[in-house]
């Protein structure tokens, strides 16, 4: 593989400077074209340690618009990151829409890395280049560019760099990674083939610059990087895929919410006893989970007036302030709307030990959505897939996850939409919104049934609430919880 890198090309410095003037001038004309078209550019920075890199981000920075621009130098991981599944650190820190972010170190280092040094097996590093593959296939499926580049140097070349670097003759001192990662050349090389193999993908290609030559390395990037962008704008604007309207089959069909028991309800006494029994118990369950490190994450979906609000609030009434927090989520904000749409729930993951609760959550995508016409059919048919790999990695990091969904009747969302037109204090709960909903319930409840039939899994199953009875709601989805955070630990 990385025989086909050019080998011994040089450039003289007034090559360069002829090249850089041209060069520097192009990429910043397609810097701000693609700002106006509003595309994210993920830039990913890897190599062989003494490659250049560091010289390569710099160069980057001043042939570039700062203002369109941003890195992130992904080293050692800090408590905050560790404490949180470990795509979180990388979410966090991608471009918006239409600007270039320069990863430094990426989602490859840890996994390439711990597999150099034998500390994970190699069914292990496959699994991670397989959820590499998703994650890169979603960004740029959303639109994304991600122009991957790895810097080379021959294990003769980075003998000779780094004794110059020792020895004092460049500007710098060698690095704790130069140190240590060149005297395991021949594994690193080994695992960088394989992973670059199996990663070097249609949507997200590998690109090996040879990098002895600083000059010739600095040009290869940047024309690359250029190439990459006009090919990104020559394919125009995303085409969003209107919905298709949804055909009822004669007589309806039978959802999952069918089977849903919406006559079963308790008493007051009944349900004060056993709410009490549930808080006391998810009260001392949350405080050992803590001890554990693990963390808990809870979503609320369902009906408008079907009770979240309600429910919520039995579960928080029973946790120490100190340990939850709530996202309520709504329309996003334009910070959110310049990022894939998953972004904003990676970015409110609890750390380890505490409690975060979704006030309606990412099943948004195949939910309103879906039904409003808010995302095309491509964006909402593959949305499931992308929330179970992401339901998956919280999970696998030893997150508690509970999704409730709050069923009612049409009937009895009516009579609570007449009962807070009616009371001043619940006034402000019902919209025009709410009453458009109504309208197109039979769309909402097969987009819920096929949420379900394709997004209840093992690791992350629904739990389908009768809410009619808002006793029988809260009580259950209190005692659920507890059960769920109870078996976690067990």
């Amino acid at each position: 593989m990385f025989e086909t890198a050019e080998v011994g090309h040089k450039v003289s410095k007034e090559e360069f400077v002829q090249a850089e003037i041209e060069l520097r001038s192009k990429l910043l004309d397609v810097q701000r074209r693609i700002r106006d078209a509003g595309f994210q550019t993920v830039v990913i920075v890897s190599g062989v340690e003494a490659a250049g890199k560091s010289e390569v981000v710099n160069r980057l920075h001043e042939w570039l618009d700062a203002r369109g621009l941003s890195t992130a130098a992904f080293w050692d991981e800090s408590d905050e990151e560790r404490e949180r599944p470990r795509y979180w650190r990388f979410w966090r820190r991608l471009p918006p829409r239409g600007s270039i972010g320069i990863l430094f170190g990426s989602w490859y280092t840890d996994p390439m890395v711990e597999r150099a040094y034998k500390r994970i097996k190699q069914g292990e590093l496959e699994s991670e280049l397989v959820r590499i593959n998703e994650l890169e296939r979603m960004l740029t499926d959303d639109g994304a560019v991600i122009v991957k580049l790895w810097f080379h140097l021959s294990k003769k070349a980075q003998r000779k760099r780094l004794k110059k670097i020792s020895e004092g003759q460049k500007r710098r001192k060698l690095t704790p990674w130069e140190k240590t990662f060149s005297q395991m050349y021949d594994q690193f090389l080994k695992v960088t083939e394989f992973a670059i193999r199996h990663t070097d993908t249609g949507n997200a290609p590998w690109h090996i610059v040879e990098s002895e030559d600083g000059r010739y390395r600095d040009l290869m990037a940047g024309r690359i990087l250029l190439a990459a962008l006009e090919e990104r704008l020559a394919q125009g604007p995303k085409v969003k895929v209107k919905t298709k309207p949804m055909v009822e089959e004669p007589g309806g069909r039978i959802t999952v919410l069918d089977r849903v028991d919406l006559a079963t309800t308790i008493d007051k006494k009944e349900y004060e006893e056993r709410l009490i029994a549930a808080q006391a118990r998810i009260n001392d369950l949350v405080w050992k989970a803590r001890k554990a490190q693990r963390s808990v994450v809870a979503m609320f979906e369902g009906w408008d007036a079907a009770g979240k609000g309600g429910a919520i609030r039995r579960v928080t009434h029973a946790l120490d302030a100190r340990l939850f927090r709530v996202i309520s989520v709504a329309a996003p904000t334009d910070e959110e709307k310049a990022q894939h749409y998953l972004w904003r729930f990676w970015r409110h993951l609890p750390r380890a030990g505490y409690v975060t609760i979704y006030d309606r959550s990412w099943y948004g995508r195949v939910l309103v959505e879906r039904v409003e016409g808010f995302a095309g059919v491509d964006e909402w048919g593959r949305a499931y897939q992308e929330i179970n790999d992401f339901e998956r990695q919280l999970t696998d990091h030893g997150i508690v996850l509970a999704k409730f969904w709050l069923h009612v009747s049409p009937e009895e969302q009516l009579r609570r939409f007449e009962e807070r037109g009616l009371i001043e204090h619940k006034k402000h709960k019902i919209t025009d919104e709410d009453w458009r909903n109504r309208e197109k319930w039979p769309k909402y409840e097969e987009a819920v049934d096929e949420m379900v039939a394709r997004c209840s899994t093992a690791f992350a199953p629904w739990t389908l609430v009768p809410a009619n009875s808002k006793y029988l709601a809260r009580a259950t989805v209190v005692e659920t919880l507890a059960d769920r955070i109870e078996k976690a630990l067990d």
